[in-house]
């Protein structure tokens, strides 16, 4: 019954979705109040069957009703709870429903929260955000129905892809789509003002915490998937540059890119068509991710679709919404007249050349991610495009814009002199040097690169404290007076320093672990050491465990360091019945120094002997921690009263976006 439920569910949400799509739309273009009204409960309606739909998928589930397709594909009766909730979106179909789920919760927010939005435009947004959905739940309905039915039910199902089976899915695609599909909020709004031909400051007022809403979750769901890979593929590295890992780091350099350029807009009226170009590249780079996993062109533990038919559906939907939306800002665009004006050297400038550098590297990525997918459709050989391209092109990339970073906030707005600001980062430019020449020092046999992220991450890091130094006249003011500025300083600057400093927290923690990681390959048997980064692991031999439905063989390592015990680790290797397939559980353990990561492999031999790999991960543990900074940043000016209250209810009209906006703190 729940099955038929939740499949009813979404029928009436794709009709609901075809009302708010055309009715309010047409509205607001004819100035019709009742239409327009329309718009709030559809939006409501449609999270709520959407929510029904989801809630469905996850019963059938958590019962193991294996008379559903779904269910047989994706679960077993021994599957843990979490793994059973959980693995409703572990696959093509069930992920599919999260996306939609999201997308109407989305909807429903603005609905809900969008409180001083001008009615008409409102409907606008609401209607364009109907229409993605209306695509989706077509290609859920009619080529990947989660509720279909299996006669004769199976006794069991085929259980879960053991990769899979982890706490990380409980949390890393929720957080991911969250950031996925809360870019469909910035270009429903583009799309809006492009119908209605007005971009002003209130609406980069409008658009700015949504968006900065789904680069914090974007962000975290990243820096989930990234740490997942690093403990569970035990191949002792964090980023591999897999075309899925790119499909969603590419949304979140276009979505970085949109959050500066609307301060653009908000501040000084101009950058207005960069910015509307730029909310629909991000969302279209969140579909492009969409099509690369769920149409079969890929294979990958991401990838869960193989039917062309999907594909081919998918693509259609890529070519008219990306298509479309291109079209229409070609068209309308160039009514988006900008009437702030502004020289090369400026705070503008400094933001410009951020975005292009961005821009350039998106361009990059997306040229290494595609370019083998392209050859293989025109008939070449299969060719694979991996680190190191995308190290040789991205990352030099990124040198000059980590150094515009630390230089833009000591620009004026309009007109800027570099020279007095280049004059109070002198300090921080001589603790770049010396950081630089430290790393140099201990380790002088790694890889320069690393020399070169060390010195830009405390430059950046040290700019942003200089930039507050500067800001509240420390020692150049009486103390009183600098507390008293300091007080005042807006979240949403806070914000902006505190996910710049995270950011050369992890360019720190990039360049330790990129640059000087220790490996070890070999085979051990019980008793035997061996020498890595400094430390000593001795194998004490492998045991075997029972899981709740796998096998476990544990690997037992003693580290020493300087003849003192350090710690103990315990490796694992898994192996799982139903799926007979194994999987790998590192054994880490976290110094603010580095991580001591240890992995066991296959017997070698009848003498207790295992293939083991150890490894020495320099500073990895400030790349999470910088993450984290960066998220609590992007939280913190979320805070900000501007961002959440937007333009004064005197200041709204029915049909058009205000010409202007007073600040409302």
């Amino acid at each position: 019954m729940s099955a038929e439920l939740g499949h009813f569910a979404l029928i009436l949400a794709l009709l609901i979705a075809a009302v708010q799509a055309t009715l309010p739309l047409i509205g607001a273009q004819r100035n019709m109040s009742a239409w327009i009204a329309i718009a709030n409960p559809t939006a409501y309606v449609q999270f709520f069957l959407t929510t029904l739909a989801f809630g469905c998928l996850i019963h059938v589930y958590l019962i193991s009703d294996f008379s559903v397709v779904n269910v047989v594909q994706n679960s077993h009766t021994d599957k843990p709870i979490l793994y059973k909730i959980a693995g409703s979106w572990g696959n093509h179909e069930g992920s599919l429903l999260l996306w939609v789920f999201i997308l109407a919760l989305f909807g429903a927010a603005v609905a809900a929260f969008g409180r001083n939005l001008p009615p008409a435009f409102k409907a606008r947004v609401l209607s364009v955000q109907a229409m993605i959905a209306l695509g989706f739940y077509a290609f859920i309905l009619l080529t990947s129905n989660p509720f279909e039915r299996i006669f004769p039910a199976p006794l069991n199902g085929q259980d879960l892809n053991p990769l899979l089976q982890d706490p990380g899915l409980a949390i890393h695609p929720p957080m991911l789509y969250l950031g996925y599909v809360g870019f469909s909020i910035a270009f429903s709004f583009a799309i809006a003002a492009l119908i209605e031909g007005r971009v002003d400051a209130a609406w980069a007022r409008w658009v700015r915490p949504w968006t900065l809403a789904a680069w914090i979750f974007l962000t975290g769901g990243i820096t989930l998937g990234s740490w997942w890979a690093y403990y569970e593929l035990g191949w002792g590295g964090w980023w591999f540059w897999d075309p899925v890992e790119n499909a969603s780091f590419m949304p979140w350099l276009a979505g970085t890119a949109l959050l500066h350029s609307a301060v653009v807009v908000e501040k000084r009226d101009t950058l207005k068509g960069w910015t509307v170009l730029l909310a629909i590249i991000a969302f279209s780079m969140s579909l492009l991710g969409t099509f690369l996993v769920r149409s079969g062109v890929l294979t990958s533990v991401h990838a869960f679709a193989t039917d062309p038919s999907r594909g081919v559906f998918i693509l259609a939907l890529l070519v008219f919404v990306i298509g479309g939306s291109l079209v229409l800002f070609a068209w309308r665009g160039p009514q988006l007249k900008s009437t702030g004006l502004f020289q090369p050297i400026s705070r503008e400038g400094a933001l410009l050349l951020n975005n292009l550098i961005m821009t350039t590297g998106l361009a990059a990525v997306l040229l290494g991610t595609l370019y083998p997918l392209f050859i293989d459709v025109i008939g070449g050989a299969k060719i694979s495009v991996g680190a190191p391209f995308f190290n040789a092109v991205f990352l030099p990339l990124m040198v000059p814009m980590i150094i515009a970073m630390a230089i833009g906030p000591f620009m004026n707005w309009k007109r800027g002199d570099i020279l007095p600001a280049l004059g109070r980062l002198r300090f921080t430019f001589l603790f770049a040097l010396v950081a630089g020449a430290a790393a140099w020092s201990v380790e002088t046999d790694g890889p320069f690169m690393g020399v070169i992220g060390i010195a830009l991450a405390a430059w950046l890091g040290a700019g942003v404290i200089a930039e507050i130094y500067e800001r509240i006249h420390l020692f150049r003011a009486p103390l009183s007076e600098s507390i008293r500025r300091l007080s005042r300083i807006p979240r949403s600057t806070w914000g902006m320093s505190f996910a710049h400093f995270g950011l050369a927290l992890a360019i720190a923690g990039m360049a330790g672990a990129g640059g000087w990681k220790v490996e070890s390959i070999q085979t051990m048997k019980p008793g035997e050491t061996v020498n890595v980064g400094g430390y000593e692991y001795t194998f004490e031999g492998a045991h075997e465990g029972q899981g709740p439905n796998y096998t476990i063989l544990f690997g037992k390592f003693t580290v020493r360091k300087d003849g003192q015990i350090f710690t103990v680790m315990e490796a694992e290797k898994r192996n799982y019945p139903v799926a007979r397939m194994p999987t790998t559980e590192a054994a880490i353990h976290t110094t603010l120094m580095g991580d001591l990561y240890a992995v066991i492999g296959d017997a070698e031999g009848d003498e207790g002997a295992y293939v083991t790999r150890i490894y020495f991960n320099p500073l990895v543990v400030w790349m999470w921690i910088g993450c984290i900074v960066m998220m609590f940043g992007g939280t913190l000016s979320m805070t900000d009263r501007r961002h959440r209250v937007g333009v004064p209810h005197k200041r709204q009209h029915a049909s058009a976006i205000p010409d202007s906006v007073s600040s409302t703190s």
